[in-house]
């Protein structure tokens, strides 16, 4: 494991705290001309830094933490897009102020989160990181709906807490430092022993994967990342493309205890996988834009995780930034969004044919089969595990006989495989020296196999069989979402009722 370095990128999340003294004074003040001022001054400004350091690295400062600051570079890229759209789309609200200085303190922690090499300032900013998105969540008090999924998110966030501060305090305990570089030391030195970890290493790492499947929105803890729409659409962008993925840069920091945890592994694979396909068969049965692109996260992260618990770190890097990106630009550019999912997603273009749809799949498979020999001949220290590409063939495997589309199919097939590729060089790159997948992960990758064969082909049947007994059962239980949200909200709200949001919806209704 590199080394981290003191860097300036280190000081990202100053330049946003003094961001957010200067609004608070300007609020004071009363000067609300110069209101936004000190967030752009602060979201260019992170930009420079994370430019200082790279060219640091350029010049032989090998010290710095990779992955810290590509995270660093992607948060600061999205400060300045979500700061420049919130400025123009809360043009005339009132309450700007709080709204700011909710956004600067959510990117100061967040900063914290991906630039400290200490673990309880880690565990500290991330929980910071969630009480600081609350107030963003609520930013409309008169929204009822709003506070009763903000407050359902704030139960989850807490649980998810309690297992990080466990995790943080057996690590701790075990190797009497709170750095995580000397953790990592510590984990790589014993993790190969004959005994390997004892228990409370690999407790800490379940506890902490626990941790992330709460904080991601996996299932059944899903139910308040797609109802907590009424928050503004910025907000929005930054839970799905920035905040929520902090649990794939988690485990991406402590990859040496991850690796040498199975059970750790298993529950990341099995939540991971179960999510993705279950959120993507909900995800078909949605028409709000916004609400699929929640689902699509729900999904997406679930998919990471998998990623993740396989031991593709690299691609599950990739993933991140992608991720990250697409669902900034899909809820900032929402208006646009609802007419391409429009021309895209009409019954005629969805339906492949059943015959090509049996076809569709060994091709792909055997086009993914062709690149990965290639690329072990070429790149035989960089070599792309096959499961990776196989999951690849299964998305792609649709576009390979969509009627009207060959050209687009034979470009989709051509060239999304070779920039997936090249991402992936770039990736390992930054991650150079983190663990290989095990003999374990590699048995865990037929079940993610499994999950992902399962959806393509439960997909096929519903959608060339819409009137089958088959699709006509699966759609109520699917456009429920299969009930789990259900069962978590009763459950949340027996433990911890939200009575000041009863008395509020009852004062409203009095005065109605």
């Amino acid at each position: 494991m590199p080394v981290p370095a003191v860097s300036v990128v280190s000081l990202l999340p100053w330049l946003y705290l003094i961001a957010c003294v200067a609004v608070a004074f300007l609020a004071y003040r009363r000067l609300a001309a110069y209101l936004w001022l000190p967030a752009i001054i602060a979201a260019y400004g992170g930009m420079v830094l994370v430019l200082v350091d790279v060219l640091s690295g350029l010049l032989g400062n090998h010290g710095i933490d990779r992955l810290g600051l590509v995270m660093a570079a992607l948060i600061s890229f999205l400060a300045v897009v979500i700061i420049n759209f919130s400025r123009a789309y809360l043009q005339g609200e009132p309450r700007q102020p709080r709204y700011l200085m909710a956004l600067l303190l959510t990117l100061a922690a967040v900063a914290v989160v991906v630039t400290t090499d200490n673990l309880l300032w880690l565990a500290a900013a991330w929980i910071s990181t969630s009480l600081s998105l609350h107030q963003l969540l609520v930013f409309y008090p008169h929204r009822i709906n709003a506070l009763i999924v903000a407050h359902k998110k704030f139960l989850a966030s807490r649980l998810a807490d309690l297992c990080l501060l466990s995790a943080t305090g057996l690590l701790v305990h075990a190797t009497g430092t709170s750095s995580i570089t000397a953790i990592l030391h510590w984990v790589a030195e014993y993790a190969g022993g004959p005994g390997g970890l004892g228990w409370n290493m690999q407790l800490a790492a379940l506890l902490m994967s626990m941790a992330v499947i709460l904080k991601t929105a996996q299932l059944p803890v899903h139910g308040w990342l797609i109802q907590v729409m009424e928050a503004p659409t910025p907000v929005s962008a930054l839970l799905h493309a920035g905040v929520i993925n902090l649990g794939g840069f988690m485990i991406l920091r402590f990859a040496p205890l991850f690796s040498a945890a199975p059970s750790a592994q298993t529950l990341l694979v099995i939540v991971g996988g179960l999510t993705a396909v279950l959120a993507a068969l909900v995800m078909m049965t949605r028409i709000s834009i916004k609400v699929r692109l929640a689902w699509s996260t729900c999904a997406q992260m679930g998919f990471m995780l998998m990623e993740l618990g396989l031991g593709l770190y690299e691609v599950a890097l990739v993933h991140l930034l992608a991720h990250s990106l697409y669902k900034a630009h899909a809820f900032l550019a929402s208006g646009d969004t609802v007419n391409q999912s429009t021309r895209m997603h009409t019954p005629v273009r969805q339906r492949i044919g059943l015959s090509r749809a049996l076809l569709a799949l060994p091709m792909a498979l055997a086009l993914m089969f062709l690149l990965h020999a290639l690329w072990s001949h070429w790149q035989p220290e960089h070599v792309l595990p096959l499961v990776s590409l196989m999951v690849l063939a299964v998305g792609l495997a649709p576009w390979c006989f969509r009627q009207g589309a060959k050209v687009q199919a034979a470009l989709m097939l051509t060239l999304l495989p070779a920039a997936y590729l090249v991402w992936h060089l770039a990736a390992s790159l930054v991650l150079r020296g983190y663990p290989e997948p095990t003999g374990f992960q590699t048995g865990l990758a037929v079940l993610a196999m499994l999950f992902f064969i399962a959806l393509y082909c439960i997909q096929v049947m519903v959608l060339e069989r819409p009137g089958s007994e088959f699709a006509q059962r699966l759609y109520p239980w699917a456009y429920a979402g299969f009930y789990l949200d259900e069962f978590f909200t009763r459950l949340t709200f027996r433990i911890w009722p939200p009575h000041a949001i009863t008395t509020a919806r009852l004062s409203r209704k009095t005065q109605s």
